[in-house]
């Protein structure tokens, strides 16, 4: 018998999620309560955006981190994802 199954250690086999961002991977946390704290706290420092080191860039990424949690969040990404495709594709 497998004694991962009976110790739940199979969820910490499990590939770490990635998100892509510019075409570089970045690695989230395993813990779905902690991408969510990650993409709510990016979020609220991008609102103090004209501050140093924190800014506007901070709530398109929150989104995007938030987005592998939620479908609502994540449907509005793919339709944006593929608006900017058609917006960027030559026109005939």
């Amino acid at each position: 018998m497998d004694d991962r199954r009976e110790t739940g250690d199979s969820l910490r086999d499990a590939p770490p999620r990635r998100i892509r961002i510019f075409g570089r991977e970045i690695a989230m946390p395993q813990s779905r309560g902690l991408r969510i704290a990650i993409g709510v706290l990016l979020i609220f420092c991008g609102f103090f955006g004209f501050l140093p080191i924190l800014g506007f860039w901070m709530i398109p990424v929150g989104v995007l981190v938030l987005s592998y949690e939620f479908a609502m969040i994540r449907r509005y990404r793919r339709r944006t994802a593929v608006w900017w495709a058609r917006r960027k594709r030559p026109s005939e």
